[in-house]
């Protein structure tokens, strides 16, 4: 007897016990709610980069992130008094036409982003020849070790080679504690993704079966076990025979019903779990779901949004993330004025009426000079005046002098009118008197 009995606390009830009816090799497991509500021993999907890409959702945001992150114009710069201004040769060619001699630009950057949105990190190793820069490598992330020594200084380890951080461009995903591991968006969403997998291959599933649910025999239950099995294979026939021909009907013994057992997927709202998949999806990589394919919230205002919220929050950070890397290891901390920078208006390239209005305006506005409009359309330029910047003509500065009203002129005295002449006779003659 505890002291709570002593102060006369009530006891908890015992659980109720049930007797359950024992059929000879048959087992019959105890009342457990988790099993029955599939919330015990369940087995989800293991996720792997591979797995994942079977995903719809995860094979569109990655491909669609890493081919517009690739398809934006890469190009050198120099700073110099007069501005920006575009560096020829040399590193130019590798960051905009060839890295090395087997990768053309937009293959090793839509590579290495892909990275990225996977495995959850980029690398290129720089070739270097003395001070020159000879070529640009991908590397493999998972067969890399990332070690940092007592001086802080960070090191590569490839296939038993050691790169130091100045020659590995590295842009991670997400950076761990100690600012050398990383986290993959695949590791961090492994739930949404899993959830994606078993509704695809529930899917998969039920349909191959022909839409037949699985089903409980009710009825009187013949004895013995043997007596058991013999009853659930004939009944399997049936059904294997239903399915195998073009009739959807099959026998069933009198006294007999089939019914379902399990959620109706349609009282599931499996289909709105699958779409909302799409949107957890979405999140991890923060897409806004329209480029997913999902307008199911979409409409004309809030798509163009949106379009602008992937320009503004989403392909302009990570082109900083890597402009900023490429700065750092390419030109080094002190980078003599020089510099990589993406060009955001290769978005444009598939809408030509905005992008003629804006060159328009460019020129209109003295930023741009037509030739230099010309150029960025790859069209040759014409010189002369079109090398000129040109303004509007009522444009003047805020704080310029009003202009004087102007005068308006005396009038003009008239001149005198002249006499007229004398007109001569049309007949040419004199007037003779005839007195």
């Amino acid at each position: 007897m505890g002291w709570l009995d002593a102060i006369g606390w009530p006891k908890t009830p015992e659980p109720e016990q049930r007797m359950i009816t024992a059929i000879p090799g048959i087992e019959r497991p105890g009342f457990d709610w988790a099993a029955i509500t599939s919330l015990n021993g369940i087995e989800l999907p293991i996720v792997t980069t591979d797995s994942a890409l079977t995903v719809p959702a995860v094979l569109a945001a990655v491909s669609f992130l890493s081919r517009s992150l690739a398809s934006l114009p890469l190009h050198a710069y120099r700073s110099t008094q007069a501005g920006g201004e575009k560096i020829s040769g040399g590193i130019e060619t590798l960051i905009h036409e060839a890295p090395n001699s087997e990768w053309t630009a937009f293959k090793l950057r839509q590579h290495f982003w892909q990275q990225v949105f996977l495995g959850g990190r980029g690398m290129l190793w720089i070739e270097r020849a003395g001070s020159n820069i000879t070529g640009l490598y991908p590397i493999d992330p998972t067969k890399v070790t990332i070690k940092r020594d007592g001086m802080g200084r960070t090191s590569y380890q490839v296939d038993g080679k050691v790169y130091p951080a100045a020659d590995v461009i590295d842009v991670p995903f997400m950076l761990r504690a100690n600012g050398l591991d990383h986290y993959s968006p695949i590791v961090l969403g492994a739930k949404a993704i899993q959830l994606a997998l078993s509704m695809s291959e529930y899917g998969a599933k039920f349909f191959a079966g022909g839409g037949v649910p699985p089903l409980a025999l009710t009825g009187p239950m013949p004895a013995g076990p043997e007596a058991m099995k013999r009853a659930l294979a004939d009944v399997q026939r049936s059904i294997d025979a239903a399915k195998g021909s073009d009739k959807p009907l099959f026998p069933i013994p009198p006294g007999y019903e089939l019914k379902p057992v399990g959620f109706d997927p349609d009282k599931g709202q499996m289909t709105d779990a699958r779409r909302f998949s799409v949107e957890e999806i979405a999140r991890i990589y923060g897409l806004p779901p329209v480029f997913l394919q999902d307008l199911t919230h979409g409409t004309f205002s809030n798509t163009e949004q949106q379009d602008l919220h992937l320009v503004k929050h989403l392909l302009s950070q990570w082109a900083e993330a890597l402009e900023e890397e490429m700065n750092l290891k390419l030109f080094g901390q002190r980078n003599g004025n020089r510099y990589v920078e993406h060009n955001m208006d290769g978005l444009l390239r598939g809408d030509f009426k905005t992008r003629m209005e804006g060159l328009a305006r460019a020129v209109q506005t003295a930023i741009l000079t037509p030739d230099e409009a010309r150029t960025l359309e790859n069209r040759p330029a014409m010189g002369g005046n079109a090398d000129k910047l040109f303004m509007q003509g009522a444009t003047m500065p805020i704080d310029a002098p009003e202009p004087a009203e102007p005068v308006a002129p005396e009038p003009e005295a008239p001149e005198p009118e002249a006499p007229e002449p004398e007109q001569p006779d049309p007949e040419g003659g004199e007037e003779i008197d005839g007195t």
